[in-house]
């Protein structure tokens, strides 16, 4: 059975598959830092904001990991991030539909904004801390290249399988 080409599933040329993710990434990277400056502009006097319910802005800065986790190997976390990043340019000559080039884009995206972080918001390259100001209340505090990374990351799994389940479903093979 073909696909509609329009679908986000459907194949994509090499070519297109970088600039989508291209364009998504620097998407990811302006709306991130546009939004860690105005909360490190309009938080830094360490006021909160009150959105709905358990969201608030509040600004805080993480020099680990994940949920706060590795404190003190920013500069390590900045490196891996940046071989994940070099990896994921590199496998997007593999990109086997609109969707998934979607997802790398938004997991480069999402770890530019972070390493650019790392590299300019601290007292040393590669030193600084990643602005967070997402506030649950219930859940760590987090960004929007924190939420770039994990959304991007669900669709390459959620691709993947659809890919896997796609190649194995024996009404697709030849008779």
């Amino acid at each position: 059975m073909a696909s509609d080409p329009v679908e986000a599933g459907a194949p994509i040329t090499s070519r297109s598959a970088h600039l989508l993710s291209l364009g998504v990434a620097t998407g990811v990277v302006v709306l991130d830092q546009a939004t860690k400056r105005w909360a490190i502009d309009r938080l830094g006097d360490g006021s909160t904001i009150d959105i709905v319910w358990t969201l608030r802005w509040n600004l805080a800065y993480n020099s680990g990991m994940a949920f706060g986790t590795g404190t003190g190997f920013g500069p390590i976390i900045a490196l891996v991030a940046t071989a994940v990043i070099v990896w994921l340019l590199i496998s997007l000559r593999n990109q086997g539909s609109r969707l998934s080039a979607v997802g790398v884009g938004l997991v480069i995206g999402g770890a530019i904004g972070n390493v650019l972080d790392r590299a300019f918001r601290g007292d040393g390259f590669m030193n600084g801390s990643v602005v967070d100001f997402i506030d649950l209340q219930w859940f760590p505090i987090f960004n929007v290249a924190d939420m770039a990374i994990n959304i991007g990351a669900a669709i390459l799994i959620i691709e993947t399988v659809r890919l896997s389940r796609h190649r194995s479903d024996p009404a697709d093979s030849p008779a």
